[in-house]
């Protein structure tokens, strides 16, 4: 099993204006696979230049003026626009690369949100936004123009996250539950008309059943992942609902999980899920062989280290983003064979993605 240990130091002194070393995973003398690229705090970080102390801004992203995060919480990425969900500002937070610019989703009528939780997109970009208080899916462009909505109350115990299906047509919804209530399951929906279509799973300990399930993704062929929190597994489902395997369990060993919360699933089949109580997230294989972890959990914020994480996603080129609520923070690790300069995020030649000081 890979031990994964960051990189420790610089090449020479922040008043050189130095470029730092990478953080790997893994690191030396395991052949890396994936690059610590930045932080995302600011919205300055779309326009600002960042000469005020080059060093420190490539490490940690933070810049002199723009506005912060307050409580982010899941993440979704299209083309190079980064939607974050923050519960405390009560709106997505959009940061498009390519045309470097930042905006807000959801902060005024109609569509108006009041705790958005987790995100997913479609093909287009489309936004799909689990609002939590009013316990309806919000529906907006890649604008952030509010389209439609659906669900409610009489849908949802406690709407927590979502995902759409490859081709778009589909929205498969988190009903966590709750303690007093077994309404633990996965609600699908008809993306256009809002139309229910059918349930997945009940409460239980079972295969196929749940306990306080968190969040969920849509696999490249069509299959769901998703994060069984109370039972402390991942499960896997066809697309029309059916068990196929589960993997993972209670556990502090690699591959076993502590508190399993966000999850995603990259281009090849492989599964990240994001644990709060490591501090990191782990990527297995479609099977729920464990390939490699990355991060770890730490009291001060770093590059790499995390608080509280929470939810994840793995774009079209392969940059993994990472959310910490307590750090406030969107890590993004680039995969070793794309280069700096490659892909959405870097199609807009922000400051912080042009090159290294």
């Amino acid at each position: 099993m890979v031990s994964l240990l960051l990189l420790a130091g610089c090449a020479g002194s922040p008043d050189k204006k130095e470029a730092p070393v990478d953080i790997v995973f893994p690191p030396p003398p395991e052949e890396p696979r994936f690059i610590y690229e930045m932080s995302l705090v600011n919205s300055a970080q779309l326009t600002a230049e960042v000469d005020r102390s080059r060093l420190k801004s490539w490490l940690t992203g933070e810049v002199d003026s723009g506005e912060v995060m307050a409580k982010p919480f899941d993440v979704s990425v299209c083309k190079g626009i980064v939607f974050v969900s923050d519960t405390v500002r009560r709106v997505v937070l959009a940061y498009d690369f390519p045309k470097r610019r930042y905006y807000k989703v959801g902060e005024e009528e109609p569509g108006a949100l009041l705790k958005p939780l987790g995100l997913a997109h479609d093909r287009q970009c489309n936004l799909y936004v689990a609002d939590g208080s009013s316990q309806k899916v919000m529906v907006y462009d890649e604008a952030g123009k509010y389209r439609t909505s659906f669900g409610g109350g009489e849908w949802f115990k406690h709407l927590s996250h979502l995902a759409t299906s490859g081709d778009g047509t589909q929205v498969f919804v988190v009903d966590t539950g709750g303690v007093d209530n077994t309404n633990h399951r996965v609600r699908v929906f008809d993306a256009a008309s809002g139309k229910h279509l059918r349930d997945i799973g009940t409460r239980g300990a079972e295969p196929g059943q749940f306990n306080l399930p968190r969040d969920l993704a849509v696999a490249p062929n069509g299959n769901l992942y998703v994060v069984d929190g109370g039972n402390f597994r991942i499960q896997v489902f066809t697309p029309d609902g059916q068990f196929v395997s589960k993997f993972g369990g209670m556990g502090a060993q690699f591959g076993q999980f502590s508190r399993p919360k966000g999850i995603a699933v990259d281009a090849g089949g492989n599964v990240y899920v994001a644990d709060a109580a490591f501090g990191n997230f782990q990527i297995f294989d479609a099977g729920g062989q464990l390939l490699l972890f990355v991060g770890g959990r730490a009291t001060n914020n770093a590059p790499a280290k995390y608080a509280l994480p929470a939810g994840i996603h793995v774009d079209e080129d392969g940059r993994v983003y990472f959310v910490d609520q307590f750090f406030r923070k969107v890590d993004v690790y680039r995969p070793v064979n794309l280069a700096r300069t490659q892909g959405f995020l870097a199609s807009g030649s922000s400051p912080l993605l042009a090159g290294k000081p």
